[in-house]
Protein backbone atom coordinates (compact mmCIF):
# COMPACT_ATOMS: atom_id res chain seq x y z
CA UNK A 1 0.00 0.00 0.00
CA UNK A 2 1.74 3.23 -1.00
CA UNK A 3 1.72 6.77 0.62
CA UNK A 4 2.36 10.08 -1.18
CA UNK A 5 6.04 11.22 -0.75
CA UNK A 6 5.04 13.82 1.56
CA UNK A 7 3.69 11.36 3.88
CA UNK A 8 6.38 9.29 3.86
CA UNK A 9 9.56 8.86 6.42
CA UNK A 10 12.73 9.06 4.73
CA UNK A 11 14.53 7.36 7.47
CA UNK A 12 13.46 3.90 6.33
CA UNK A 13 13.86 3.52 2.47
CA UNK A 14 16.99 1.59 1.33
CA UNK A 15 19.91 2.82 0.50
CA UNK A 16 20.51 4.56 -2.85
CA UNK A 17 22.80 2.77 -5.24
CA UNK A 18 25.87 4.92 -6.73
CA UNK A 19 23.80 5.31 -9.68
CA UNK A 20 21.20 6.61 -7.67
CA UNK A 21 23.57 9.87 -6.00
CA UNK A 22 24.54 10.29 -9.66
CA UNK A 23 21.47 11.14 -10.89
CA UNK A 24 20.82 13.77 -8.51
CA UNK A 25 22.42 16.28 -10.49
CA UNK A 26 20.35 15.55 -13.67
CA UNK A 27 16.89 15.77 -11.32
CA UNK A 28 18.12 19.36 -9.81
CA UNK A 29 17.75 20.19 -12.89
CA UNK A 30 13.99 19.12 -12.83
CA UNK A 31 13.27 21.30 -9.41
CA UNK A 32 14.15 18.03 -7.28
CA UNK A 33 16.91 18.81 -4.30
CA UNK A 34 18.47 15.64 -2.72
CA UNK A 35 15.55 15.90 0.43
CA UNK A 36 13.44 15.48 -2.15
CA UNK A 37 14.87 12.82 -4.00
CA UNK A 38 15.33 10.84 -0.65
CA UNK A 39 11.64 11.37 -0.08
CA UNK A 40 10.19 9.94 -3.26
CA UNK A 41 12.64 6.92 -3.25
CA UNK A 42 10.67 6.21 0.58
CA UNK A 43 7.61 6.84 -1.33
CA UNK A 44 8.65 3.80 -3.87
CA UNK A 45 10.29 1.67 -0.85
CA UNK A 46 6.68 1.49 0.46
CA UNK A 47 5.57 0.04 -3.04
CA UNK A 48 7.08 -2.80 -1.64
CA UNK A 49 6.74 -5.18 -4.86
CA UNK A 50 8.43 -2.92 -7.01
CA UNK A 51 11.24 -2.80 -5.24
CA UNK A 52 11.85 -6.37 -4.47
CA UNK A 53 11.47 -9.29 -6.81
CA UNK A 54 9.66 -12.66 -4.76
CA UNK A 55 11.84 -15.91 -4.83
CA UNK A 56 11.56 -19.23 -4.59
CA UNK A 57 9.39 -18.57 -1.29
CA UNK A 58 6.08 -16.54 -1.72
CA UNK A 59 5.90 -16.71 2.32
CA UNK A 60 7.34 -18.19 5.53
CA UNK A 61 5.73 -20.64 8.29
CA UNK A 62 8.65 -20.32 11.22
CA UNK A 63 7.39 -22.21 14.23
CA UNK A 64 9.38 -21.28 17.15
CA UNK A 65 9.61 -23.80 20.18
CA UNK A 66 10.09 -21.71 23.22
CA UNK A 67 12.44 -22.82 25.49
CA UNK A 68 15.49 -24.72 23.81
CA UNK A 69 14.46 -27.83 22.43
CA UNK A 70 16.75 -31.23 22.79
CA UNK A 71 18.70 -31.44 19.22
CA UNK A 72 19.46 -35.33 20.43
CA UNK A 73 16.03 -36.03 21.61
CA UNK A 74 14.37 -35.13 18.30
CA UNK A 75 16.21 -34.66 15.21
CA UNK A 76 19.91 -35.37 15.32
CA UNK A 77 20.05 -38.15 18.17
CA UNK A 78 22.81 -40.54 19.00
CA UNK A 79 22.11 -44.01 19.36
CA UNK A 80 25.87 -45.07 19.47
CA UNK A 81 26.87 -42.33 22.22
CA UNK A 82 27.23 -43.74 25.72
CA UNK A 83 23.71 -43.53 27.73
CA UNK A 84 24.60 -41.15 29.36
CA UNK A 85 24.90 -38.58 26.53
CA UNK A 86 22.13 -40.16 24.01
CA UNK A 87 19.61 -40.36 27.12
CA UNK A 88 17.15 -42.92 27.46
CA UNK A 89 14.61 -42.15 24.48
CA UNK A 90 14.76 -44.57 21.28
CA UNK A 91 15.15 -43.53 17.83
CA UNK A 92 13.60 -44.38 14.49
CA UNK A 93 14.53 -44.91 11.35
CA UNK A 94 13.15 -42.17 8.79
CA UNK A 95 12.27 -41.82 5.03
CA UNK A 96 16.03 -41.40 4.70
CA UNK A 97 18.30 -43.56 4.13
CA UNK A 98 20.61 -43.81 7.56
CA UNK A 99 18.69 -41.14 9.17
CA UNK A 100 17.26 -41.13 12.42
CA UNK A 101 14.60 -39.02 14.65
CA UNK A 102 13.91 -39.48 18.03
CA UNK A 103 11.10 -41.66 19.04
CA UNK A 104 8.24 -39.01 19.71
CA UNK A 105 8.69 -38.36 15.68
CA UNK A 106 7.07 -41.46 14.18
CA UNK A 107 5.02 -39.00 12.17
CA UNK A 108 7.42 -36.70 11.07
CA UNK A 109 10.10 -39.14 10.31
CA UNK A 110 7.19 -40.32 7.39
CA UNK A 111 7.98 -37.01 5.66
CA UNK A 112 11.58 -36.72 6.28
CA UNK A 113 11.78 -36.91 2.36
CA UNK A 114 10.17 -33.37 2.11
CA UNK A 115 12.36 -32.00 4.84
CA UNK A 116 16.00 -29.82 4.92
CA UNK A 117 17.46 -30.73 8.32
CA UNK A 118 20.32 -28.31 9.50
CA UNK A 119 22.01 -30.86 12.46
CA UNK A 120 25.30 -27.83 12.54
CA UNK A 121 23.50 -24.58 13.83
CA UNK A 122 25.54 -22.98 16.26
CA UNK A 123 26.19 -19.53 18.35
CA UNK A 124 27.44 -17.96 21.47
CA UNK A 125 24.25 -17.15 23.41
CA UNK A 126 23.41 -19.56 26.42
CA UNK A 127 20.74 -17.27 28.04
CA UNK A 128 17.37 -17.49 26.39
CA UNK A 129 16.52 -13.70 25.67
CA UNK A 130 20.14 -13.54 23.71
CA UNK A 131 19.68 -16.63 21.92
CA UNK A 132 15.89 -15.72 20.73
CA UNK A 133 17.20 -12.67 19.84
CA UNK A 134 19.71 -14.11 17.16
CA UNK A 135 16.84 -16.70 15.90
CA UNK A 136 14.07 -14.21 15.23
CA UNK A 137 16.78 -11.30 14.01
CA UNK A 138 19.85 -13.05 12.56
CA UNK A 139 22.03 -10.51 14.83
CA UNK A 140 23.40 -10.84 18.13
CA UNK A 141 21.68 -8.29 20.97
CA UNK A 142 23.54 -4.98 21.02
CA UNK A 143 22.73 -2.40 23.99
CA UNK A 144 23.37 0.39 20.98
CA UNK A 145 20.58 -0.83 18.92
CA UNK A 146 17.17 -2.93 18.73
CA UNK A 147 17.01 -4.77 15.20
CA UNK A 148 14.24 -5.60 13.64
CA UNK A 149 12.61 -9.40 13.44
CA UNK A 150 12.53 -11.33 9.86
CA UNK A 151 8.76 -10.79 10.14
CA UNK A 152 9.38 -6.39 10.13
CA UNK A 153 11.97 -6.90 7.73
CA UNK A 154 9.66 -8.89 5.35
CA UNK A 155 7.06 -6.87 5.90
CA UNK A 156 9.06 -3.54 5.50
CA UNK A 157 10.25 -4.92 2.08
CA UNK A 158 7.41 -6.37 0.58
CA UNK A 159 4.03 -4.44 2.41
CA UNK A 160 0.44 -6.65 2.11
CA UNK A 161 -1.12 -8.83 0.36
CA UNK A 162 -4.31 -9.40 -0.98
CA UNK A 163 -5.38 -6.76 2.00
CA UNK A 164 -3.82 -9.03 4.69
CA UNK A 165 -1.21 -8.22 6.83
CA UNK A 166 2.18 -8.98 5.69
CA UNK A 167 3.50 -10.24 8.80
CA UNK A 168 0.72 -12.19 11.66
CA UNK A 169 1.50 -13.57 15.24
CA UNK A 170 -0.26 -16.59 16.09
CA UNK A 171 -1.61 -16.01 18.99
CA UNK A 172 0.37 -13.10 19.95
CA UNK A 173 4.40 -11.61 19.48
CA UNK A 174 5.82 -13.87 20.97
CA UNK A 175 8.64 -11.82 22.73
CA UNK A 176 10.29 -8.64 22.04
CA UNK A 177 12.76 -9.54 19.77
CA UNK A 178 9.76 -10.04 17.01
CA UNK A 179 8.70 -6.81 16.86
CA UNK A 180 10.45 -3.73 14.34
CA UNK A 181 13.46 -2.69 15.91
CA UNK A 182 14.49 0.43 14.62
CA UNK A 183 12.36 0.21 11.30
CA UNK A 184 9.00 1.85 11.82
CA UNK A 185 5.97 0.55 14.20
CA UNK A 186 3.51 0.61 11.17
CA UNK A 187 5.84 -2.68 10.54
CA UNK A 188 4.51 -4.90 13.49
CA UNK A 189 3.15 -7.89 13.26
CA UNK A 190 -0.45 -8.74 13.73
CA UNK A 191 -1.66 -10.65 16.37
CA UNK A 192 -4.23 -12.59 16.63
CA UNK A 193 -4.92 -11.82 20.59
CA UNK A 194 -6.05 -15.52 21.39
CA UNK A 195 -5.14 -18.68 20.50
CA UNK A 196 -7.27 -20.65 17.77
CA UNK A 197 -7.59 -23.73 19.91
CA UNK A 198 -9.94 -22.40 21.93
CA UNK A 199 -13.97 -22.93 21.81
CA UNK A 200 -15.35 -19.55 20.56
CA UNK A 201 -12.15 -18.39 18.86
CA UNK A 202 -12.41 -14.86 17.09
CA UNK A 203 -9.46 -12.70 16.13
CA UNK A 204 -9.88 -9.51 17.86
CA UNK A 205 -10.59 -6.39 16.30
CA UNK A 206 -11.57 -8.22 13.17
CA UNK A 207 -15.41 -7.97 13.61
CA UNK A 208 -17.58 -4.92 13.18
CA UNK A 209 -18.87 -3.84 16.31
CA UNK A 210 -22.66 -4.64 16.73
CA UNK A 211 -24.84 -2.01 15.37
CA UNK A 212 -22.41 -0.83 12.82
CA UNK A 213 -23.39 -1.55 9.01
CA UNK A 214 -20.97 -1.20 6.21
CA UNK A 215 -22.55 2.18 5.66
CA UNK A 216 -21.85 3.99 9.06
CA UNK A 217 -18.45 1.76 8.90
CA UNK A 218 -17.37 3.89 5.83
CA UNK A 219 -19.09 7.50 7.08
CA UNK A 220 -16.99 6.40 10.43
CA UNK A 221 -13.33 5.67 8.30
CA UNK A 222 -13.99 9.05 6.17
CA UNK A 223 -14.62 11.43 9.38
CA UNK A 224 -11.14 9.33 11.11
CA UNK A 225 -9.42 10.26 7.58
CA UNK A 226 -10.26 14.05 8.15
CA UNK A 227 -9.13 14.11 11.40
CA UNK A 228 -6.09 12.27 10.27
CA UNK A 229 -5.19 14.52 7.49
CA UNK A 230 -5.90 17.52 9.80
CA UNK A 231 -2.81 16.52 12.34
CA UNK A 232 -0.78 15.00 9.63
CA UNK A 233 -0.57 18.56 8.53
CA UNK A 234 0.51 20.22 11.89
CA UNK A 235 3.42 17.75 12.43
CA UNK A 236 5.38 15.21 10.55
CA UNK A 237 6.77 12.02 12.65
CA UNK A 238 6.98 8.50 12.55
CA UNK A 239 4.55 7.36 15.25
CA UNK A 240 2.08 9.70 12.86
CA UNK A 241 3.04 7.67 9.70
CA UNK A 242 3.36 4.43 11.44
CA UNK A 243 -0.54 4.92 12.83
CA UNK A 244 -1.89 6.51 9.41
CA UNK A 245 -0.48 3.30 8.25
CA UNK A 246 -1.66 1.07 10.66
CA UNK A 247 -5.32 2.69 10.38
CA UNK A 248 -5.15 2.17 6.72
CA UNK A 249 -3.98 -1.72 6.82
CA UNK A 250 -6.54 -2.25 10.08
CA UNK A 251 -9.98 -0.94 7.50
CA UNK A 252 -8.80 -3.24 4.82
CA UNK A 253 -8.40 -5.93 7.16
CA UNK A 254 -12.36 -5.25 8.59
CA UNK A 255 -13.80 -4.13 5.51
CA UNK A 256 -12.45 -7.13 3.25
CA UNK A 257 -14.63 -10.94 3.85
CA UNK A 258 -11.90 -12.35 2.39
CA UNK A 259 -9.05 -11.35 5.04
CA UNK A 260 -11.76 -11.80 7.38
CA UNK A 261 -12.35 -15.57 5.93
CA UNK A 262 -8.45 -16.47 6.37
CA UNK A 263 -9.21 -16.26 9.76
CA UNK A 264 -12.00 -18.23 10.64
CA UNK A 265 -11.03 -22.14 11.30
CA UNK A 266 -14.62 -23.19 11.01
CA UNK A 267 -14.41 -22.49 7.33
CA UNK A 268 -12.27 -26.01 7.38
CA UNK A 269 -13.70 -29.31 7.42
CA UNK A 270 -13.43 -31.52 10.53
CA UNK A 271 -11.73 -34.21 9.43
CA UNK A 272 -8.84 -31.92 8.70
CA UNK A 273 -9.25 -30.29 12.24
CA UNK A 274 -8.95 -33.94 13.11
CA UNK A 275 -6.30 -34.73 11.33
CA UNK A 276 -3.84 -31.96 12.59
CA UNK A 277 -5.09 -32.31 15.89
CA UNK A 278 -7.71 -30.41 18.01
CA UNK A 279 -4.99 -29.13 20.51
CA UNK A 280 -2.60 -25.71 20.51
CA UNK A 281 -0.43 -27.44 18.20
CA UNK A 282 -2.92 -28.71 15.45
CA UNK A 283 -4.61 -25.46 15.86
CA UNK A 284 -2.04 -22.72 15.34
CA UNK A 285 -0.32 -24.71 12.13
CA UNK A 286 -4.39 -24.94 10.91
CA UNK A 287 -4.28 -21.39 11.26
CA UNK A 288 -0.92 -20.49 9.87
CA UNK A 289 -1.60 -22.53 6.60
CA UNK A 290 -4.92 -20.84 5.91
CA UNK A 291 -3.18 -17.61 6.48
CA UNK A 292 -0.25 -18.01 3.55
CA UNK A 293 -2.86 -19.42 1.71
CA UNK A 294 -4.63 -16.44 2.20
CA UNK A 295 -1.29 -14.15 1.20
CA UNK A 296 0.07 -13.28 4.67
CA UNK A 297 4.31 -12.81 4.19
CA UNK A 298 4.92 -14.67 7.36
CA UNK A 299 3.40 -15.99 9.79
CA UNK A 300 5.33 -17.07 13.56
CA UNK A 301 3.78 -19.19 16.12
CA UNK A 302 4.95 -20.69 19.23
CA UNK A 303 4.25 -24.18 20.91
CA UNK A 304 5.23 -25.92 24.16
CA UNK A 305 7.74 -25.25 26.32
CA UNK A 306 11.25 -26.50 25.98
CA UNK A 307 13.15 -25.73 28.69
CA UNK A 308 13.63 -29.25 29.83
CA UNK A 309 16.40 -28.88 32.34
CA UNK A 310 14.29 -32.14 34.75
CA UNK A 311 12.56 -35.28 33.39
CA UNK A 312 12.73 -34.43 29.56
CA UNK A 313 11.45 -38.11 28.66
CA UNK A 314 8.09 -37.43 29.86
CA UNK A 315 8.48 -33.48 28.67
CA UNK A 316 9.19 -35.19 24.92
CA UNK A 317 6.18 -37.77 25.36
CA UNK A 318 3.98 -35.07 26.48
CA UNK A 319 4.62 -32.76 24.00
CA UNK A 320 5.53 -33.72 21.28
CA UNK A 321 3.33 -36.06 19.89
CA UNK A 322 0.89 -33.05 19.17
CA UNK A 323 3.61 -31.00 17.22
CA UNK A 324 4.71 -34.36 15.17
CA UNK A 325 0.92 -34.59 14.34
CA UNK A 326 0.01 -31.17 13.91
CA UNK A 327 3.60 -30.11 11.76
CA UNK A 328 3.63 -33.80 9.63
CA UNK A 329 -0.02 -32.78 8.50
CA UNK A 330 0.93 -29.43 7.70
CA UNK A 331 3.64 -30.08 5.38
CA UNK A 332 1.41 -32.53 3.57
CA UNK A 333 -1.50 -30.31 3.13
CA UNK A 334 0.58 -27.71 1.64
CA UNK A 335 2.18 -30.07 -0.66
CA UNK A 336 -1.54 -31.57 -1.91
CA UNK A 337 -2.47 -27.84 -2.29
CA UNK A 338 0.37 -27.31 -4.40
CA UNK A 339 1.96 -24.71 -1.94
CA UNK A 340 5.19 -26.16 -0.45
CA UNK A 341 7.39 -24.93 -3.28
CA UNK A 342 6.30 -21.60 -2.08
CA UNK A 343 5.74 -21.64 1.27
CA UNK A 344 9.29 -21.98 3.53
CA UNK A 345 8.70 -23.97 6.63
CA UNK A 346 11.29 -23.01 9.75
CA UNK A 347 11.58 -24.72 12.76
CA UNK A 348 13.61 -23.46 15.39
CA UNK A 349 14.50 -22.90 18.79
CA UNK A 350 17.00 -20.22 20.50
CA UNK A 351 19.50 -23.01 21.60
CA UNK A 352 19.80 -27.21 21.82
CA UNK A 353 20.60 -28.93 25.31
CA UNK A 354 23.52 -30.01 27.23
CA UNK A 355 25.29 -33.08 25.36
CA UNK A 356 25.32 -35.03 28.83
CA UNK A 357 21.77 -36.16 31.04
CA UNK A 358 22.04 -34.32 34.14
CA UNK A 359 21.34 -35.44 37.56
CA UNK A 360 17.50 -34.27 37.15
CA UNK A 361 17.39 -36.70 34.59
CA UNK A 362 16.97 -33.71 32.02
CA UNK A 363 19.64 -31.28 29.82
CA UNK A 364 20.45 -27.82 30.12
CA UNK A 365 21.54 -24.82 27.70
CA UNK A 366 23.51 -25.57 24.91
CA UNK A 367 24.09 -22.97 21.92
CA UNK A 368 27.35 -24.52 20.47
CA UNK A 369 25.24 -26.76 18.44
CA UNK A 370 21.52 -27.80 17.77
CA UNK A 371 18.95 -28.21 14.91
CA UNK A 372 16.90 -26.13 12.54
CA UNK A 373 14.03 -28.10 10.31
CA UNK A 374 13.35 -26.82 7.02
CA UNK A 375 10.38 -27.42 4.53
CA UNK A 376 9.54 -26.30 1.02
CA UNK A 377 10.31 -22.74 -0.32
CA UNK A 378 12.45 -23.64 -3.16
CA UNK A 379 14.89 -25.78 -0.57
CA UNK A 380 16.53 -29.34 -1.07
CA UNK A 381 14.11 -31.73 -0.07
CA UNK A 382 15.28 -34.90 1.64
CA UNK A 383 18.37 -33.50 2.71
CA UNK A 384 20.12 -33.07 5.92
CA UNK A 385 23.20 -30.19 5.75
CA UNK A 386 26.10 -30.23 8.48
CA UNK A 387 26.82 -32.35 11.18
CA UNK A 388 27.63 -32.56 14.99
CA UNK A 389 30.43 -35.03 16.78
CA UNK A 390 29.68 -38.28 18.29
CA UNK A 391 28.25 -36.76 21.78
CA UNK A 392 26.30 -33.59 19.96
CA UNK A 393 28.84 -31.46 21.53
CA UNK A 394 29.89 -29.07 18.46
CA UNK A 395 29.48 -28.86 14.95
CA UNK A 396 31.43 -31.69 13.32
CA UNK A 397 31.04 -30.49 9.41
CA UNK A 398 29.72 -27.61 7.78
CA UNK A 399 29.37 -25.34 10.79
CA UNK A 400 25.64 -22.64 10.23
CA UNK A 401 25.68 -19.55 12.13
CA UNK A 402 22.66 -17.24 12.51
CA UNK A 403 23.81 -14.95 10.00
CA UNK A 404 23.93 -17.71 7.60
CA UNK A 405 20.40 -18.88 8.00
CA UNK A 406 18.67 -16.03 8.03
CA UNK A 407 21.21 -15.05 4.85
CA UNK A 408 20.00 -18.27 3.46
CA UNK A 409 16.16 -17.58 4.10
CA UNK A 410 16.31 -13.96 2.62
CA UNK A 411 17.85 -15.53 -0.17
CA UNK A 412 14.53 -17.63 -0.81
CA UNK A 413 12.50 -14.76 -0.60
CA UNK A 414 14.34 -12.48 -2.94
CA UNK A 415 15.94 -10.26 -0.48
CA UNK A 416 19.45 -9.40 -0.56
CA UNK A 417 20.55 -9.57 2.88
CA UNK A 418 23.60 -7.10 2.87
CA UNK A 419 20.95 -4.72 1.44
CA UNK A 420 21.52 -1.69 3.99
CA UNK A 421 18.34 0.00 6.01
CA UNK A 422 18.32 2.74 7.75
CA UNK A 423 18.37 3.40 11.33
CA UNK A 424 17.53 6.14 13.42
CA UNK A 425 20.36 8.99 13.27
CA UNK A 426 20.47 7.97 9.15
CA UNK A 427 22.71 5.26 10.03
CA UNK A 428 22.84 2.20 7.34
CA UNK A 429 22.61 -1.03 8.79
CA UNK A 430 22.76 -4.67 6.53
CA UNK A 431 19.31 -6.49 6.92
CA UNK A 432 22.21 -9.14 8.21
CA UNK A 433 25.39 -8.75 8.56
CA UNK A 434 28.11 -11.47 7.68
CA UNK A 435 26.00 -14.28 6.63
CA UNK A 436 26.57 -16.32 3.62
CA UNK A 437 23.82 -18.21 1.61
CA UNK A 438 24.11 -22.04 1.80
CA UNK A 439 24.12 -22.74 -1.39
CA UNK A 440 24.21 -26.58 -0.77
CA UNK A 441 20.54 -25.91 0.79
CA UNK A 442 19.00 -24.58 -2.33
CA UNK A 443 17.01 -26.97 -4.53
Amino acid sequence: MGHSASSCNPSHFRRLSRRGFLSVGALAGMGLTLPDLFRLESARADLKDYQNFEGTAKSIIHIFLPGGMAHQESFDPKPHAPLEYRGEMKQIATKLDGVRFGETLAKTAQIADKLTIINSMSHGEAAHERGTHNMFTGYRPSPAIKFPSIGSVISHEFGPRNNLPPYVCIPNQPNEFAGTGYLSSSYAAFSLGSDPATNGFKVRDLDLFAGIDDSRFATRRSALEAVNEHFRSLEKSDKIAAMDSFYDRAYSLVSSPEARNAFDLEKEEGSLRDAYGRNTAGARMLMARRLVEAGVRLVTLTYGGWDMHNNIVNGFRSQMPSFDQAFSMLINDLEQRGLLDSTLVMVSSEFGRTPKINKDAGRDHWPKVFSVALAGGGLKRGFVYGTSDATATEPDLDAVSPQDLFTTVYHTLGIVADKELMAPGDRPIEIVDGGTVIKPLLA
